[in-house]
C-alpha cells in the first residue's frame, strides 16, 4: 500500500477533525497543505469540488471529513473513539447540519439570531458533558464537534467566556491545551508539486 495523501488546510475545522482522527489511528500520510485561495491542481484533480480535507488512498478518494475520520478509525481505533452510542453520530449530524450554518452566519455576517440559535445547541452540549459527551474519555463525537465549538468561541471570545456553560468551557479549554491539538496545528508551508513529502502524523503527536 502506498502512503495515503492528505490534502489539508491548517485552520479549517473540517480538516482539523480529519487530522485528529488520522493522528489517533496512527495512520501515516503525506500531508499537503493547501491555500484555499490558490488551490493546487492536484487537489482539484483528486476532488473537483475543491474543499478540504481530501484523503487519497490506493483505492479511493475520500473528500468528506467525517468519512475520513471513520475510515481511519475503522482501520485502527486504539483510543476507542468509535465506542459510543448511535446518538453520537446523530449529534455530529446535528452539528454539521444545524450548528455549522448558524456558526457561519454569526462569524461571517454578524447574525446575532444565528448566534442565539447556536448558543442553544451549545447549552445542550454543556448539559451532556461529564466531562466528555459520552463519559470520562473522548469519543468520535467529541473530536468531530470540538473544532467547530472552537471556531465559534473565537468569533467573540470575551462574550463566549461570559456565558454560563462551565462544562463546555472546560471541555474546550482541555482540547485546546492538549498535546494532540497542538501537534495537529503545526504550521507547514503551502505544498506544490515537487516538494519533499511531509509526513503526518509526526513524532510530537501523542
Amino acid at each position: 500500500m502506498t502512503t495515503p495523501i492528505l490534502y489539508s488546510f491548517r485552520r479549517c475545522p473540517y480538516a482539523m477533525r480529519a487530522r485528529l482522527a488520522l493522528a489517533s489511528a496512527g495512520i501515516p500520510c503525506e500531508l499537503r497543505e493547501i491555500l484555499l485561495r490558490d488551490k493546487a491542481p492536484e487537489l482539484l484533480q483528486a476532488s473537483p469540488k475543491g474543499t478540504v480535507p481530501v484523503l487519497v488512498t490506493d483505492t479511493q478518494v475520500i473528500d468528506e471529513s467525517l468519512d475520513i475520520m471513520l475510515w481511519a478509525l475503522n482501520h485502527n481505533d486504539p483510543e476507542g473513539w468509535l465506542d459510543m452510542p448511535d446518538t453520537g453520530l446523530e449529534l455530529i449530524t446535528r452539528t454539521d447540519s444545524e450548528f455549522k450554518p448558524n456558526l457561519d452566519a454569526y462569524k461571517y455576517k454578524g447574525d446575532m439570531a444565528a448566534r442565539a440559535r447556536a448558543a442553544t445547541f451549545l447549552h445542550e452540549l454543556d448539559a451532556q458533558l461529564s466531562p466528555y459527551l459520552f463519559g470520562t474519555a473522548p469519543k468520535l463525537a467529541d473530536m468531530a464537534i470540538l473544532t467547530f465549538v472552537r471556531q465559534f468561541a473565537f468569533v467573540d471570545k470575551p462574550w463566549f467566556d461570559a456565558q454560563d456553560w462551565p462544562n463546555l468551557t472546560n471541555w474546550l479549554q482541555d482540547f485546546i491545551a492538549s498535546p494532540r491539538f497542538t501537534a495537529i496545528m503545526l504550521k507547514y508551508p503551502k505544498w506544490q508539486a515537487g516538494d519533499a513529502p511531509t509526513p503526518f502524523p509526526n513524532d510530537n503527536i501523542h
